[in-house]
């Protein structure tokens, strides 16, 4: 069987997602026999310029450059995949949508002419995605679930129920209950609800579940205490851009 070939892009991100990948060594017997890395440069000067099996993609995208690149890795690219909250929702880095372009740039740079940047968007704004990897970062297990599902043929099978299903299988008790602000039951499944395991509530980092009950939810999270901006910062941390959470943002 041909070997799966895999290509690694960063766009405006801190690289966490990546590093999350390269967390494989422990499984890297798994996938030896499945795929062979063609363009991944944290990792290899090896750089073909593809066609591509599997492209994963880190980042949102910011500047007229991006858009023209992300266009050319969707054109050289069977399959793309988005890696990473900032490539799925546009991530924290969406949180400067609401400010102006120049308010955002004066604030960073001394001399924001020689500045040219967009609004920020996930990938998708541009291109076609065909799998979306969520996380701040995705854990590791999941990149390795959807490198072989690919690899043998399979849809990748990621969680789409909330986090809440996760706290139930590890036997937590709801913090929402005890009056602590959580995002659990609005927030998509993934992490093995590692927040909630350790008393801290769920923040978000993976995206709106389908179909999320966010009314529900703000009437909880003022019961928790929480002023309506505070709320509306809730929703604006990692996917503020997204449909589901927009108007809880404030957008």
């Amino acid at each position: 069987m041909a070997k799966m070939r895999l290509a690694f892009f960063k766009f405006a991100s801190c690289s966490g997602c990546q590093l999350s990948a390269l967390r494989v060594n422990e499984r890297l017997l798994d996938l030896l026999d499945l795929v062979e890395i063609d363009y991944w440069v944290m990792v290899s000067d090896l750089r073909r310029e593809g066609p591509y099996d599997v492209a994963f993609v880190e980042g949102s995208i910011t500047t007229p450059e991006e858009i023209e690149e992300i266009k050319e890795v969707r054109r050289r690219s069977e399959v793309l995949v988005a890696l990473g909250d900032c490539a799925v929702t546009g991530g924290l880095n969406s949180i400067r949508e609401w400010m102006s372009q120049k308010e955002a740039e004066k604030a960073v740079y001394e001399n924001p002419l020689a500045i040219k940047s967009t609004s920020v968007r996930p990938v998708d704004y541009y291109v076609d995605v065909d799998v979306y990897l969520s996380g701040c970062p995705p854990s590791t297990s999941d990149i390795v679930e959807v490198i072989k599902d690919l690899a043998l043929g399979f849809p990748p099978r990621l969680p789409k129920y909330p986090v809440c299903v996760e706290c139930k299988l590890s036997e937590n008790e709801c913090l929402l209950l005890k009056g602590v602000p959580c995002m659990g039951p609005v927030v998509k499944a993934g992490c093995g609800a590692i927040c909630p395991n350790l008393g801290r509530p769920c923040e978000g980092c993976y995206g709106p579940t389908v179909d999320p009950n966010t009314e529900s939810l703000i009437e909880k999270l003022r019961e928790a205490g929480l002023s309506d901006r505070e709320i509306m910062y809730k929703f604006r941390k990692y996917a503020g851009l997204t449909k589901e959470f927009r108007r809880e943002a404030g957008l």
